[in-house]
């Protein structure tokens, strides 16, 4: 069969197909003894788990699920949802803003898609716009969300070697401003600057000051700073240093359900000036005609009852907190006395390690763990728009440490034996 241009380039292998098919292989395995350290599935908190049980239970109770399985909501989302979000987040950070300010998706993965391709690609005057990303390695579910090629232009971070006080090796990426601002002065097609925090594959979260930098460069070249707050406050709230989260007019900030607990509702969310939002609307209107009302529809009492925050302050937080300390001991323990550095965990629930002298490269290191049934991520995929022929670019991987620290103990250990 003959694709289209469109076919053609999203039915291509990229990384986050090979990461979602490695994670619904391993679902739907027998093998008991896989380990699966890949994906980005968040972990079941018991007392979060217990508490979307008794609303979807109150849900039944009064009688309310029809309206959630027999309406369409508008092509913005739920407005009760986005109603009480709004309210909260004018309560808690003093923003300016209404429900008029809010619009859903299905998934922050759609969403993006919608907002990269409102911004950058082959534009109405024959030019061709792209969108920058400042710090590179980035997500890898942006690599492939472009219409047209060439739509990313990315980066490389300066690499900080950190003094730890247990001798651990491990260092932090650090935005390069010199790099950002020869890009925004000498490409007029930048359309966009677009970073997450906490970052997901490394777990770095950028500094109120690298943000405000990142906000004032958007502002002078009269272009968006999209933020990506999928594993940020105020949910689920997975940042274990000291960071605020700002908004203006001209900041999209993107959050989502899934890290709290509920990736399969698929519920993104976007905070950003009206025209975006009513532009993202008239896109869900022809795309999907309304987003998936059930996300919004269990959390929406918990927002507007002030039970959200506290959840996540004492429930969520502490509970990723833990398995952050358990990755770093093991990390420690296995790792100790070898080249080997972990990138400073200061958010969401990843480890990202680089082999400083690998003899073997990222991929091949996937390849070999795979044979194992042992799973992780390799790291080239999150260098979106970086030269190939960087070779720290080869050199890294991703863990997820939301798990049992055996399974990531085994993991770590099975990584060990063959890089060793």
């Amino acid at each position: 069969m003959d694709y289209s241009n469109f076919g053609t380039k999203f039915t291509q292998p990229n990384g986050i197909t090979q990461l979602m098919e490695d994670l619904g292989d391993a679902k739907n395995s027998n093998n008991p003894n896989i380990v699966m350290l890949g994906g980005g599935n968040p972990a079941l908190v018991p007392e979060v788990n217990n508490i979307f049980i008794n609303e979807l239970q109150k849900l039944v109770a009064n009688n309310t699920l029809s309206n959630v399985f027999g309406l369409y909501d508008g092509p913005t989302g739920n407005d009760a949802f986005r109603a009480a979000l709004a309210k909260q987040l004018k309560s808690e950070y003093s923003w300016d803003l209404t429900a008029n300010n809010i619009a859903l998706g299905n998934g922050s993965q759609a969403n993006f898609f919608v907002l990269f391709n409102l911004l950058a690609g082959s534009m109405p005057d024959g030019s061709h716009k792209k969108v920058l990303f400042p710090l590179a390695p980035e997500y890898v579910g942006y690599a492939d969300q472009g219409l047209t090629d060439d739509m990313f232009v990315a980066i490389k971070p300066d690499i900080e070697i950190l003094n730890t006080e247990s001798g651990s090796n491990q260092f932090k990426y650090i935005i390069n401003f010199k790099a950002v601002e020869q890009v925004l002065t000498s490409d007029s097609s930048i359309s966009a600057l677009c970073v997450s925090r906490p970052t997901n594959p490394t777990g770095n979260v950028i500094t109120d000051e690298e943000v405000q930098h990142l906000d004032l460069l958007a502002k002078q070249y009269n272009i968006p700073l999209i933020i990506d707050n999928a594993y940020g406050d105020p949910f689920p709230g997975c940042i274990y240093t000291d960071a605020n989260l700002i908004w203006n007019s001209n900041i999209i900030l993107c959050m989502s359900l899934s890290k709290l607990g509920l990736p399969g509702l698929r519920t993104g969310i976007v905070v950003a000036n009206n025209d975006i939002i009513k532009a993202i609307g008239r896109v869900n209107g022809s795309m999907v005609l309304s987003p998936n009302s059930f996300g919004p529809s269990l959390v929406t009492r918990l927002i507007n009852e002030d039970e959200l925050l506290p959840l996540c302050k004492n429930s969520v937080l502490p509970f990723y907190r833990q398995k952050a300390q358990t990755a770093m001991n093991l990390f420690d323990e296995i790792f100790a006395h070898l080249p080997v550095y972990l990138h400073k965990v200061e958010g969401a629930f990843f480890m990202w390690l680089w082999f400083k002298e690998a003899k073997i490269t990222s991929e091949q290191l996937y390849q070999k763990l795979k044979e194992q049934d042992v799973y992780i991520i390799p790291g080239h995929n999150f260098f979106i728009g970086i030269d190939d022929a960087w070779a720290h670019k080869h050199q890294c991987i991703r863990i997820n440490y939301a798990t049992d620290a055996s399974t990531l103990r085994k993991g770590l250990e099975a990584i060990k034996a063959v890089m060793a």
